[in-house]
């Protein structure tokens, strides 16, 4: 029956030569283009004054650029920057991730770059709860940025996309915990951020959700020190057959042996990492410091570690 075509234009395939492991690449090409082409829509409306001129429709997570004031930079990553700002009088934090033009970066980088920014927004954008950053809104297009600056000394890329979540002025968990580090935190203070990462990474995983890189610098403190997940740049839906997630995601010392050892896995990774994120806080550092990550990750997968 392979390949037989039905009087309806349907075709019957062979389960044994579908290649699921390319399915989570085909979604990430399809959200990317997705995204490329809603950003692309267009319809006419007749103005005041009896013209007509085009409307670009807007997705319902994408933000009114018009409305963002964007400030000073808090924090710098890899491919982009953390800047604090303003979205209709609120205060925010304006995550910009630069894809970079084409000649600067290689074509098949700049997709995976956008596909990226793509999956983190399909996720985010759903989410609702105390223990979750909230997200604001986002943009795939970075030219109607470049006029929302504080002062004309932020440089803002043409090739940029930008999201737009709650500004939580604790900043990371992970840092909190380093200034704590020599005087330790109360009982108390353990507990209550130990309840707040476990309580958003239950209503994640309620959802279907695996975050894939649960870890202190992913989690964030409001001004009364509640801790919020953050950052889910690769987090996925959990897929209904364990083999199709599979590969090396995450930062090493909080990743699960099966996801080191590159076997299919699922919301149980996260629970691993929370474990080190456990013992992170209770302890103000992160488990054996003095092993090298190689080490550590050596011990982990053939020695059961942690």
């Amino acid at each position: 029956m392979e390949g037989d075509m039905s009087s309806g234009g349907g075709a019957f395939l062979r389960a044994d030569q579908i290649d699921l492991k390319s399915l989570d690449d085909q979604l990430q090409r399809h959200l990317s283009r997705a995204l490329s082409l809603d950003k692309s829509k267009q319809w006419k409306q007749q103005d005041g004054g009896g013209g007509i001129r085009d409307v670009r429709l807007r997705n319902e997570w994408e933000i009114d650029p018009s409305k963002l004031f964007i400030k000073s930079i808090i924090a710098r990553g890899t491919f982009g920057t953390v800047h604090r700002g303003t979205y209709d009088g609120q205060d925010v934090a304006v995550k910009l991730l630069d894809w970079g033009e084409e000649g600067q970066r290689a074509r098949a980088e700049i997709g995976s770059l956008r596909a990226a920014f793509a999956q983190e927004v399909s996720v985010w954008h759903k989410l609702d709860h105390p223990n979750v950053t909230k997200f604001i809104g986002a943009s795939m297009d970075g030219s109607d940025l470049i006029s929302q600056r504080e002062n004309n000394n932020l440089d803002i890329p043409r090739s940029v996309c930008c999201v737009v979540v709650e500004y939580l002025p604790g900043g990371a968990l992970k840092n909190f915990l380093i200034k704590n580090r020599r005087k330790k935190l109360p009982f108390k203070t353990v507990i209550q951020l130990a309840l707040d990462v476990a309580r958003g990474l239950s209503y994640l995983h309620a959802k279907k959700i695996v975050h894939r890189d649960v870890k202190t610098e992913n989690v964030l403190l409001d001004k009364n020190r509640t801790a919020k997940l953050a950052d889910f740049g690769v987090a996925r839906v959990e897929a209904s057959n364990p083999n199709d997630m599979t590969g090396e995601t995450g930062t090493l010392g909080y990743m699960a042996p099966e996801v080191l050892n590159g076997n299919p896995y699922n919301r149980k990774c996260d629970v691993y990492s929370f474990g080190i994120c456990l013992w992170e806080i209770y302890c103000c550092e992160m488990p054996y410091p003095d092993l090298s990550f190689s080490e550590l990750t050596s011990a982990v997968v053939r020695q059961s570690l942690l």
